[in-house]
This record gives structure tokens, C-alpha cells and sequence, in this order.
């Protein structure tokens, strides 16, 4: 009995490693290549596709796809038009002589346009908790919800914005660094920054609902939603925006945050207006208006300036905390322990 077991495994480890070896030399007959400078290309560019035969097979067909959709290139060129920017993998689909294998090779799609520069007009100075180091920041209903972070000082709050004063608030474990909010149905949803953990609560009640648990994003920055509740957006600190399924709260996407010249991360609050997502920059005094659809940065906001407004003391902290009030069609903006919160609107330079 043990000698036919280890006939059988060793059968198995041979036939695998001898369809492993004729996978590996049929990818070895063919190579792709772009022909261009580098591998970053703006949107709506015609780029050229070099595919080597090493051993001169006879071609039958071959199909391109970009991102898993079918594409046509036409004398080995491809005029990029893709429905989200960023990383892309292109992928030749070779039948030759009755066989078939696949080469691909990756590029980055950058936006066509350079984004705006913007400014601020402060409209309306309110007084803010100097204790909060804000984290998320959502109007509802004409309310102002803030979520705080650190250990053993992350909060969820309803606030009377123009007197600052904390209507409900409930304390997260000490265990968990709260982040990000977006309100939907009646629920808050709130993230954890390294729990793998978010939350959601009933936005009356403050009673904890539910929790879901992060996958391929590494940990939990901001949230917003779109009007039609189509999806939860989700920042990481990464070069990402992740699309999460409403109802599941399960990853199912996401768009990469890109300017005309390069791949950007550092994308942290997030507040949804008009198909546009508006990202306060971690560690600046700016944010990033983008392109809901496709990633690209079409705006930068200039917030330098703002900072020196407020109460200066030791435990100042970086601007963060973007909501946007449909009441008032203005913006609030804050930062981590600043003891005033700016309502502005927002124009271009």
C-alpha cells in the first residue's frame, strides 16, 4: 500500500512538472513588446504592438484583449480608449498551428489632460473640537457626522456644526485607529486604519449593526458613496480607490488616481459630488478632485493657508476632513485637533 501511494504522488509531481515544462517552452515561442519610450501613455495615444515569432510559427490569428475586453488593433497599432485609467495588461491571444498560448505585457494609461489648479474663499468660520483628530466628515440631513481616530480616542459623533457642540458620540474599543465614514440607508459606515475591520451603525441609535472585514486593500483611510448607491468608495493610502458593493460591502473593483504625467496615491478623506471624488492629500495642505469613473485627477485645490487660521499648539495636525453640504451647496473643510472648521467654496485660479 505505501509503495503504490508513493507511485501515485510521484506520478502525479512528474506528470505536473512535465505539463508545466511544455506550458513553459510554449511561452517561450512568442514575445510582446510596446513600442514607445516608456510604458506610461496618455489616454487616446496610438501605441505600437511588436509581437516576436522566435521560431516563425504559422500565425492563425491573433486576439488582443486590454483588461479581460476585446480590442482592435489594426496593423499592429492600438489607439488606447480605455473606460478606467492606470495600470492596464494587455494580453495577445496566439492560435498557431493548432495550438494556442497567451504573452502579455503591462502599461500604464495616464489622463489626457492636466488637472486644474483651484482655490478656496472661506465663507463661514465655525468653532471645532481642538480634542478631534478628525478622521471622516459627512453632512446629513443638514448634520454634520465626524468620525476621530487613535487608539483609545477613535469616536463616532453627530455635531452641531455652527456651535461645535457634540450632539452623540460613542467610543470605539481602544484597540481600534477609526478612519473614514460615508452615511447610506439610514447606517454609518466606518473604517479601521490597520484593523482590517470597518463597521457599520445605525445613525440614530449609534447602535453597532454589523462589521466587514477589508480584502485586497491593505487597510482603512476614507469613504463616500455615489447618490445612486451604486458604490461605497474606499481609500488606502495606495495609488487606489476601491469600489465596494453596497449591500455586501465586498471589494469588487476599483480606479487609480492618475494625472496626465504619473500613478499618485495618498488619496485619504473622500467626499462624492457630481461624479467627482474630492480627496483630501495626506500630509498636504490640498486635495484632489477626481474623475469618479475613470481616476483621473482633473483638479488639485489649493488649501495652503488655512492652517495658520487656527488655534496653534503642539498637537496640531495635518489638514483632513472634506464634506460637502447639499443644503448650503458648500464645502467644510477641517484637520487633525484644529479648533475651527471652514465652510468655503471653491473656485478656480
Amino acid at each position: 500500500m505505501y509503495l503504490s501511494k508513493l507511485f501515485i504522488v510521484s506520478f502525479l509531481i512528474l506528470t505536473a512538472g512535465s505539463c508545466n515544462s511544455n506550458k513553459s517552452q510554449k511561452d517561450k515561442l512568442f514575445s510582446m513588446s510596446i513600442v514607445s519610450p516608456n510604458k506610461e501613455i496618455q489616454q487616446g495615444k496610438v501605441i505600437e504592438i511588436e509581437l516576436v515569432n522566435k521560431e516563425n510559427k504559422t500565425i492563425d490569428q491573433v486576439q488582443y484583449t486590454l483588461n479581460g475586453k476585446k480590442v482592435e488593433v489594426s496593423n499592429n497599432k492600438l489607439t488606447l480608449n480605455t473606460e478606467k485609467l492606470g495600470i492596464q495588461n494587455l494580453v495577445a491571444h496566439i492560435e498557431f498551428e493548432g495550438d494556442t498560448v497567451s504573452v502579455s505585457e503591462k502599461l500604464t494609461v495616464l489622463s489626457n489632460t492636466p488637472p486644474k489648479v483651484y482655490t478656496f474663499e472661506i465663507i463661514n468660520t465655525y468653532p471645532h473640537d481642538m480634542e478631534a483628530y478628525t478622521q471622516g466628515l459627512e453632512f446629513h440631513n443638514d448634520t454634520l457626522y465626524e468620525s476621530t481616530g487613535r487608539k483609545g480616542e477613535s469616536s463616532l459623533r453627530k455635531v452641531d456644526y455652527k456651535t461645535g457642540k457634540v450632539l452623540k458620540k460613542i467610543d470605539l474599543d481602544a484597540m481600534y485607529f477609526g478612519e473614514g465614514i460615508t452615511i447610506m440607508d439610514q447606517k454609518v459606515y466606518m473604517l479601521t486604519w490597520l484593523g482590517k475591520k470597518g463597521f457599520v451603525f445605525d445613525l440614530n441609535t449609534f447602535k453597532q449593526l454589523d462589521t466587514f472585514q477589508y480584502d485586497k486593500s491593505k487597510e482603512g483611510w476614507g469613504l463616500t458613496h455615489d447618490p445612486e448607491q451604486k458604490h461605497i468608495y474606499k481609500s488606502d493610502g495606495s495609488d487606489k480607490i476601491w469600489l465596494l458593493d453596497p449591500k455586501t460591502l465586498q471589494e469588487v473593483g476599483f480606479i487609480e488616481t492618475v494625472t496626465n504625467t504619473s500613478v499618485f496615491n495618498r488619496a485619504n478623506e473622500l467626499e462624492y459630488v457630481d461624479g467627482k471624488i474630492y480627496a483630501n492629500v495626506y500630509l498636504r495642505d490640498s486635495a484632489m478632485i477626481i474623475d469618479a469613473q475613470t481616476g483621473a485627477i482633473i483638479g488639485v485645490i489649493d488649501f495652503r493657508g488655512l492652517k495658520s487660521k487656527v488655534k496653534q499648539h503642539p498637537d496640531l495636525d495635518v489638514l483632513n476632513g472634506i464634506a460637502y453640504n447639499p443644503k448650503t451647496k458648500t464645502f467644510f473643510v477641517t484637520g487633525k485637533n484644529w479648533d475651527k472648521l471652514f465652510e468655503v467654496t471653491i473656485k478656480e485660479k
